[in-house]
């Protein structure tokens, strides 16, 4: 897959079939979309393009910090490379694209420099100057610009919401892990490469753990214990992950994910991981100290091993 980023100023030589979205997250509805796209290039040989912004485009558009997003940019490369997408396009985000009426967007971008012969997207897309663009006009626009204008349903769970960004973030804000992921259509995942942290859970708990720092842009469920998936080097490993700031170990310490890993692995350290969360446990506590703690983290993999016996599929 070729990543297209950081530049205006590129086009493509051959005919394409486009996405458009903000794609965070790749849930159950942009995998509906995408595979409708995935299907018109097994039809016409058109590569596939999946149009989007560097940056969570209210953030430029008010001035203020952008959204934080499910998946993080890397993220989404990553999942769209795994859907076997030809083209991602993070087009930057600025005033002047703030500013692009909706028919400027589509003749110079969409029909111009990424010569599209299709262009697939949901029923709520928004495009162009406040957003004014809309399904129909992309159906409107097709005769004129030579493009086949196609318009996919939400995706919908099974009490009938539609599947969104925002359903999945309020499950991860009540920590509903196993929902989000059922919306998703995968586990929710952080990707990020281990760190050294305080060293207690190996000098003072007696075994080691993961840790990574998310970016800012990452957003992360609600702080607590989960059990999780952990692929390392191609390999899956059960672990126990907290999600939090370690309010029990003295001093300011950074957000993150702390990782302890069900089975023997090799020193950890600089190395990319990724941590998938599949049940939640409990929320976060601060603990009177290090023996209480240690005490809880033994039920923690008691309660991780007792999932994966009743979830081998997990294993």
């Amino acid at each position: 897959m070729e990543v297209i980023a950081g530049t205006r100023d590129f086009e493509l030589a051959e005919p394409t079939v486009v996405a458009i979205g903000k794609f965070d997250g790749r849930h159950r509805g942009h995998q509906k979309l995408l595979r409708e796209m995935l299907l018109i290039k097994e039809k016409t040989g058109y590569q596939t393009v999946v149009f989007t912004f560097d940056l969570t485009p209210s953030g430029v558009v008010s001035g203020e910090k952008p959204q934080p997003m499910i998946s993080t940019n890397q993220e989404r490369r990553k999942n769209m490379e795994k859907m076997g997408i030809d083209y991602l396009v993070e087009y930057p985000f600025s005033q002047e694209t703030v500013h692009m009426l909706p028919e400027v967007f589509v003749d110079r971008v969409l029909a111009g420099q990424l010569k599209a012969k299709a262009i697939v997207a949901g029923t709520d897309c928004g495009f162009g100057y406040k957003r004014a663009g809309n399904a129909d006009l992309l159906k409107e626009l097709a005769p004129k610009y030579g493009y086949q204008a196609v318009i996919i349903e939400k995706q919908q769970d099974d009490h009938h919401r539609d599947i969104s960004s925002t359903y999945i973030r309020e499950q991860l804000d009540a920590g509903n892990i196993r929902k989000a992921n059922a919306l998703l259509g995968e586990p929710y995942a952080i990707h990020g490469q281990v760190v050294h942290g305080n060293h207690i859970g190996a000098a003072l708990l007696g075994f080691p753990t993961a840790n990574i720092l998310p970016p800012p842009e990452k957003y992360l469920p609600r702080f607590g214990v989960y059990v999780s998936r952990v692929l390392v080097d191609g390999v899956y490993y059960g672990g126990v992950t907290n999600i939090g700031s370690k309010p029990t170990v003295s001093g300011e310490n950074p957000v993150g994910a702390e990782t302890f890993i069900l089975g023997a692995v090799k020193n950890l350290y600089g190395k990319e991981i990724e941590v998938q969360l599949l049940d939640f446990e409990r929320p976060e506590q601060k603990f009177s100290g290090f023996e209480e703690l240690k005490a809880r983290i033994e039920l923690d993999k008691r309660y991780a091993m007792e999932f994966f016996e009743k979830h081998p599929e997990w294993r």
